[in-house]
């Protein structure tokens, strides 16, 4: 297993880890800043394996599939803690989930006609935005409301832009014309 693979894998083993200790920090300051840590550490290894993978060229199908993979249990889990802890309205979360299943099964239906669908500018802004504004929310400082209020939004509108480009770039794989 190469290095990109090996970052993916921890980043999904991180995963757990950080769930529990968001949805356990509450009012605890400290498990607070634990939870973002591991969130963050977590973020950076989605970039790292990216990178190094492209980089080298140590491009392989785990990493294909599974870092994509690892990147929307990451912030989907994050999302839903946030949810839980009020921080995030759950129609916002529904609206962010149910675009991922539609694209990763609109993949899937590419995939079965030999088509590879690759991330695009909208869909690698809208997971910066949504790491980013997970990050915000985690934090919970009252004098970032604005920001947090404002990224939230953004991503949301990122969302869905992505969304459509990805569907209207590539809608002969619905339409059955390949």
């Amino acid at each position: 297993m190469n290095l990109p693979n090996k970052l993916t894998v921890l980043r999904m083993i991180l995963v757990p880890f950080f769930v529990a200790t968001l949805l356990m920090s509450g009012s605890n300051e400290s498990l607070k800043w634990i939870a973002l840590v591991l969130f963050v550490v977590a973020s950076l290894t989605d970039f790292a394996d990216g990178y190094i993978a492209r980089k080298y060229n140590l491009i392989t199908n785990f990493g294909k599939f599974m870092d994509p993979l690892a990147d929307k249990i990451l912030t989907i889990s994050g999302m839903i803690c946030l949810v839980e802890l009020g921080r995030i309205p759950a129609w916002i979360v529904i609206i962010i989930v149910a675009r991922e299943f539609i694209i990763s099964g609109f993949r899937l239906i590419a995939v079965e006609n030999g088509i590879v669908i690759a991330a695009n500018m909208w869909g690698k802004l809208k997971t910066n935005f949504q790491i980013f504004m997970i990050i915000l929310m985690i934090m919970n400082i009252p004098l970032l409301k604005i920001i947090t209020d404002i990224t939230m939004w953004i991503a949301l509108a990122l969302t869905i832009i992505s969304l459509v480009t990805y569907v209207s770039a590539n809608k002969q794989v619905l339409a059955g014309d390949m």
